[in-house]
């Protein structure tokens, strides 16, 4: 059974990645970092792009499968944790984005009744 992302959990510890069922906590794919150790940050930029970032190495998986897909060393940049975002990088609405689009149209709405 092929799981979409919406029904999985990341969760990034000592190194590893590892993706869960949110329904049933079974473990879909997990993925060790061939260099660094430590905390592990994570974001999931799309449906396509797992961000994920140990001791100032940074890499990119395959969120459905945890198929790494390229890797940047960030030399000179340091080590620790590292805050990661993105913008506007999923096609889809983000929930907050979405919330406070419907704020503003019910406000147009009851503005022009």
């Amino acid at each position: 059974m092929t799981l979409t992302l919406d029904q999985v959990v990341f969760n990034g510890f000592n190194n590893r990645v590892v993706a869960l069922d949110l329904n049933t906590g079974n473990v879909v794919w997990d993925w060790t970092c061939p260099t660094g150790s430590g905390y592990v940050s994570l974001l999931l930029a799309d449906d396509r792009h797992l961000i994920v970032s140990v001791s100032g190495y940074t890499y990119c998986l395959d969120p459905t499968t945890g198929q790494q897909l390229w890797f940047n060393e960030l030399k000179g940049y340091g080590v620790g944790v590292a805050s990661l975002t993105a913008w506007g990088a999923s096609s889809t609405t983000h929930p907050l984005n979405a919330a406070a689009e419907e704020e503003a149209a019910a406000a147009a709405t009851t503005a022009t009744t």
